[in-house]
């Protein structure tokens, strides 16, 4: 299962250190909860947790369920994605990275067989696939800096980090009311793909939405690529969580659970 067609053009962009500002906002509101509650402060800190549920003409396909914590100054997201007609995760994946958004480690693997990782080498960053348990794992070399920011395949989790990032670099001003942001272009790496990738993420504005019955004001966000056109709309009164996406190209539309 793949959703959207990465180019086969590389930029890069130094990341600001977004991570590291929303896993600090919830770690001062943990941390101001234990206190009151007589708890033992841990090292970790959830940023976010929960499930996207795919949804491809209305209906269900899959749902991926992730989690993002800080742990020892690093962060780290945890996804898994289990199809509707599975019992068990198809796919899964980790991302380490710094605080600032430099990337220690990214791992993926699915239940058919087969799992790659990315990690810094040197100045650049490898990626290394293994087919089977059996089979001479193949590298491949990308011209990117360790702060290229990681956008594979079937994980959205992945594109509300995108979004932080975003939000948190992007030159952005306040007009009755309004929050106004200037496009942002990343380079990114899309490691099942084994190709980097250039996109443009742009703030819409404030939109209201229905989700399963629902109305919601939100924060919209639009992901541009050569190939692709993505809307994101994400809370901005809950740590700019990510609440939905949309590919009308491919009738797919991903909702929080």
């Amino acid at each position: 299962m793949k959703f959207g067609r990465p180019m086969r053009r590389a930029a890069s962009l130094i990341l600001a250190a977004s991570l590291a500002a929303f896993a600090s906002a919830h770690a001062r509101e943990k941390s101001a909860a234990d206190k009151k509650n007589n708890v033992k402060p841990s090292t970790n800190q959830l940023v976010d947790s929960g499930s996207f549920g795919i949804f491809i003409k209305a209906q269900r396909v899959a749902t991926e369920t992730f989690n993002i914590e800080q742990q020892s100054g690093n962060v780290v997201v945890k996804s898994q994605l289990k199809e509707a007609t599975g019992d068990s995760p198809s796919q899964k994946s980790s991302l380490e990275m710094t605080s600032d958004g430099a990337l220690l480690r990214y791992e993926w693997s699915q239940s058919s067989g087969g799992s790659l990782s990315v990690f810094p080498d040197n100045e650049f960053l490898k990626e290394r696939i293994s087919v089977s348990a059996a089979a001479k794992p193949a590298e491949q070399a990308f011209l990117l800096p360790s702060v290229t920011p990681i956008l594979d395949n079937n994980f959205f989790v992945h594109r509300e980090v995108l979004a932080w990032k975003y939000l948190q670099i992007a030159p952005c001003k306040d007009e009755n009311g309004h929050r106004h942001c200037e496009p942002a272009d990343f380079g990114t790496l899309v490691p099942q793909d084994r190709t980097s990738m250039s996109i443009r993420m742009v703030l819409v504005g404030k939109e209201k939405i229905t989700i399963r019955g629902t109305e919601r004001e939100l924060l919209r966000l639009n992901l541009h690529g050569d190939q692709f056109d993505w809307a994101l709309w994400v809370d901005e009164n809950d740590h700019f969580k990510l609440i939905r996406v949309a590919i009308p190209a491919d009738n797919t539309v991903v909702d929080r659970d």
